[in-house]
């Protein structure tokens, strides 16, 4: 008997076709804001799946192209006939031009990259409460000539004759700009234009609404079933975790396997947490012996990934047949993930997808083939800021929903060269120093991530008149978004020298501290 499908999930109001833009998820997280559920598809997109979805607007991205090119990305020329508004942002207006009968040639005064101020020429929906002279962002080569018959111009730049133009009769609109960006003074006020005034779109993308639809959407696809979540103690899987204790309470079974690389006293949290404070069932997987030992004499930074990956899959595989059998497999995939990846890899009896891999963060390369579970992901339409208010709403307190992000192999990749149960005592008290000393401060909610990262030399040092030969300790601060770009954080020295004092006077190992100034880029995030 095939097994009934679970509820269809709404349809986005909005749809952002995407032309390789980096800021495609950054258009699509901007909509959001305005409370009003929007989706990144592909911009090959069919008019019938953009019917069968019935969008309320259609938002054509950026991208690195030029128009003029050969092979350059284009949509089905009848998204602008299907009577939906269409904004194109860059290079989507040049794409919406070209298509309609105008003209894109590269810029001929110069090119035009950062803030701008732009006039209004002219009255528009598009561009109503939008203050003259208003600093706008800027990212093209090209422009335009001519315009489209129907269309107006209604702002431009000192470089850029077309910055915004529209046609009011056919709801046709662009802006050279690029107003998701917070640069652009009032670009979230553009977005909510388009959004409201001109789709008509209804601001009912809220926490509440999505846990109204989605609870009952996973009773329904889970049934008596029960379901295994590999628990990390990130705010992904925490709140996945409260989610579906909340639908399907003891059906859920939480794994947490302790492979020896977590931050000082966390397993000892994590369990009391959700155990006993919360009573969500945990296993508790105590692996670290034999994930330390996989590491002997490893120094290159991906085979540590590879070999914590690779175990990771048979300690999973070997306490899940302990432990089950198990229907479903839970994810805590976000949207991000499955605009990276869109694949997907369906039960031809169900239509359900069958897990091929355990999330990326636990840097797993894929589960083995004979555990055909299910896939249970119900934020996987979510971005990370969405899935933090969703935690709140849950009841998570700030210490899971504020915490900063941890990488999945844990310490191992932030001790460089070979790891050790020494060196990893080390790491980890110095490490709890840092957060420590960063929330004594109030700055903990203000960084993306801070932690300490220990170097394979010893250097020189003079503690109580004798010469010490000891590790560095590496503190790493970084203030950023979304992890993608990232600045260091300008800790006050007050506290960088409360952080010092305390590593060299309470960690024996250590005689010397150093600060990470580095942006990402060049540098990245993480030191392996």
């Amino acid at each position: 008997m095939i097994k009934k499908l679970p509820k269809k999930e709404r349809d986005p109001s909005i749809l952002i076709l995407d032309f390789g833009s980096q800021y495609s998820e950054l258009i699509a997280r901007r909509v959001r804001e305005a409370d009003v559920f929007s989706l990144v598809v592909s911009n090959f997109i069919s008019i019938k799946e953009i019917q069968d979805i019935n969008p309320k607007g259609i938002i054509l991205s950026g991208g690195p192209n030029s128009v003029y090119e050969d092979n350059a990305p284009k949509c089905d020329a009848k998204v602008f006939n299907l009577g939906i508004p269409v904004l194109g942002i860059c290079y989507g207006m040049q794409l919406m031009v070209k298509e309609l009968g105008g003209t894109v040639t590269p810029a001929s005064n110069k090119a035009e990259y950062g803030r701008a101020p732009i006039n209004i020429d002219c009255e528009s929906d598009l561009l109503s409460n939008v203050k003259d002279r208003s600093i706008m962002w800027m990212s093209h080569g090209d422009s335009i000539n001519n315009l489209p018959k129907g269309f107006i111009k209604i702002s431009h730049t000192e470089n850029t004759m077309h910055a915004a133009i529209s046609n009011k009769q056919k709801k046709l609109f662009g802006v050279q700009f690029h107003p998701e960006v917070i640069h652009s003074e009032f670009g979230m006020t553009v977005i909510k234009n388009f959004v409201y005034s001109i789709s008509q779109c209804k601001a009912d993308w809220t926490t509440e609404t999505f846990l109204e639809e989605t609870i009952p959407r996973i009773k329904q696809q889970v049934g008596n079933n029960k379901v295994l979540l590999a628990l990390s103690g990130g705010v992904d899987s925490s709140t996945l975790a409260f989610l579906l204790n909340k639908a399907i309470g003891n059906r859920l079974t939480c794994m947490f396997i302790d492979q020896g690389f977590m931050r000082k006293g966390e397993p000892e949290f994590l369990m009391e947490f959700f155990d006993k404070k919360f009573h969500i069932k945990v296993e508790y997987i105590n692996a670290r012996e034999r994930f330390t030992q996989k590491l002997n004499g490893i120094t290159d930074p991906e085979e540590k990934r590879k070999i914590i990956g690779g175990e990771f899959i048979k300690v999973f595989e070997e306490e899940s047949n302990r432990l089950g059998p198990f229907q479903y497999l839970a994810q805590g995939t976000l949207y991000p993930d499955v605009i990276e990846s869109a694949g997907t890899n369906l039960d031809p009896k169900t239509g359900e997808r069958i897990a091929v891999k355990i999330k990326s963060h636990h840097n797993v390369g894929g589960l083995p083939k004979d555990l055909q579970f299910k896939l249970v992901e119900p934020l996987r339409k979510l971005f990370k800021d969405e899935v933090r208010k969703l935690g709140k709403a849950l009841g998570l307190p700030d210490e899971i929903i504020k915490r900063h992000p941890f990488p999945g192999p844990g310490l191992a990749i932030r001790i460089l060269g070979e790891v050790s149960n020494e060196k990893l005592n080390c790491l980890r008290d110095a490490d709890w120093i840092v957060r420590d000393e960063i929330k004594n401060a109030g700055l903990y909610n203000d960084i993306w991530q801070a932690f300490a990262v220990l170097l394979p030399v010893k250097t020189v040092g003079v503690m109580g008149d004798k010469r010490t030969y000891a590790w560095p300790i590496v503190l790493r601060c970084v203030s950023s978004e979304d992890g993608m770009t990232a600045d260091w954080s300008r800790i006050p020295y007050e506290t960088l020298e409360r952080i010092s004092n305390r590593i060299v006077n309470e960690v024996p190992q250590v005689n010397r501290v150093v600060f990470d100034i580095t942006s990402k880029p060049p540098g990245t995030i993480e030191w392996e």
